[in-house]
């Protein structure tokens, strides 16, 4: 990401200099091609007011902030939260435009008896549902208060569909089709 400084009407210090620019560059992860990105700075002092002014493009992303305070420092932290409040819901936005319609998800029960003459097995009960989203960290917590085997969730990192089943030894395990 390209970061372009401009200071008006003070002599910046390295320490302003580095403190931003450090700051600023933890925008990178709200952005998707950051080697298309760049950044504009604008730093000024008017009297008792420290001004600062970003605006950030980005290939389909346009943003710009504000912000006016009694100190250089307090101002450079107030609009980089109201830049990565902006790009958060930009994200969010852009995510769920990719989402697809929720499909439900079909469970079905096969039951075995322990008979020796051999026989098909039967569906003896069906359930559908729409799998909510959620982390692997909810679904594991989630699991653990219920009283199931499994649990089939829509993973929300990647939006897919993944299963996480309780092994024999108390621990987890994840079923993830990577697609």
């Amino acid at each position: 990401m390209n970061v372009a400084f401009t200071f008006k009407n003070f002599d910046a210090s390295e320490h302003l200099k580095e403190y931003a620019n450090t700051r600023f560059s933890k925008l990178v992860k709200y952005v998707t091609n950051p080697d298309n990105t760049e950044m504009q700075v604008n730093l000024s002092v008017d009297k008792f007011r420290h001004v600062a002014e970003v605006v950030l493009s980005s290939d389909h992303l346009h943003i710009s902030a504000y912000e006016v305070s009694e100190d250089m420092y307090s101002t450079v932290d107030m609009v980089l939260d109201k830049l990565e409040a902006q790009l958060r819901r930009a994200r969010e936005k852009m995510r769920s435009h990719r989402r697809k319609e929720a499909a439900p998800a079909r469970m079905d029960v096969l039951s075995y008896a322990a008979e020796d003459t051999y026989r098909e097995p039967v569906i003896v009960e069906s359930d559908s549902f729409v799998p909510k989203p959620m982390s692997i960290d909810e679904a594991a917590e989630q699991l653990q208060t219920l009283d199931h085997e499994f649990l089939v969730f829509r993973n929300a990192d990647n939006e897919a569909i993944n299963v996480i089943y309780r092994r024999n030894n108390g621990d987890f395990g994840l079923i993830d089709p990577g697609y």
